[in-house]
């Protein structure tokens, strides 16, 4: 039986350091010859990842937790939030002062400047603070938008936009997703292009924006390292990303 393999990136490839283990990279090859297709299913945009696709030889990819989707590199399915919905979100933010920023597949433009919230996020990502252009989403495609504020301030944003869902990702930020956006709905969009089902699927992850996504595939497994909520759902656990704990759950579940 053909299965397909989705992989997040921070945390469940990527270790603590960011760094790809050889482990993991030997693991994933070792798949390919086994017969598995190998897919990326991230948070991050599709040019934050293309080191790790070339590396790897993927170009297949689910990329902003669903709203990017792209197989063999085609694009096959696109999502966002409505321009005027994210107009709302905006001014609701500058007016208490937070800032946003905007990604669409080839960068990354921020709303304001000089923000320490926006810096320390993405520098865990290791990434640079990025340009400024308040007006971007406007003239552009954007597909995610993160938002820099606090878990406490979180549940005010729910109920005053109950048509978006706040993904957090870092201690003051989170991810602007549609309603019902996520990773599995972009994992559901590549599989009916590819013929397969989400039985066919095995999905590795760690992060809060991985649940739906463990659950909705045939095996879900999470990382040692990950959210305990991501445990709870997920159909096996591997041992700890920095103890080359992906490799040694695709032995344990004989994907090599």
């Amino acid at each position: 039986m053909k299965k397909i393999l989705f992989f997040d990136v921070d945390g469940t490839l990527y270790n603590s350091e960011k760094i790809l283990p050889a482990s993991a990279k030997e693991a994933l090859f070792e798949a390919r010859r086994n017969g598995y297709e190998l897919a990326i299913a991230t948070g991050r945009a599709p040019f934050m990842i293309q080191s790790l696709l070339e590396e790897l030889d993927i170009n297949t990819y689910v990329t902003f937790n669903g709203q990017y989707v792209v197989y063999k590199g085609e694009v096959v399915y696109t999502n966002g939030i409505e321009k005027d919905e994210l107009a709302k979100i905006i001014a609701f933010a500058e007016a208490r002062n937070e800032q946003v920023v905007f990604l669409d597949d080839e960068r990354m433009i921020a709303s304001g400047g000089n923000n320490a919230r926006v810096a320390e996020s993405l520098n865990t990502l290791k990434y640079p603070y990025p340009e400024i252009d308040a007006t971007y989403y406007m003239q552009n495609s954007v597909y995610q938008t993160l938002i820099f504020m606090e878990e406490k301030d979180e549940p005010l944003y729910c109920e005053t936009f109950p048509n978006v869902q706040f993904v957090r990702w870092h201690r003051y930020s989170c991810d602007i997703l549609p309603k019902g956006g996520s990773k599995a709905a972009g994992i559901e969009k590549l599989l009916e292009r590819m013929g397969l089902t989400l039985e066919d699927a095995i999905a590795f992850g760690d992060g809060m924006n991985d649940i739906e996504m463990l659950q909705a595939v045939g095996t879900g497994v999470a990382m040692g390292n990950g959210h305990e909520r991501v445990k709870a759902v997920a159909t096996h656990i591997a041992e700890h990303v920095d103890e080359d704990g992906l490799a040694k759950i695709m032995r344990r579940l004989n994907i090599i």
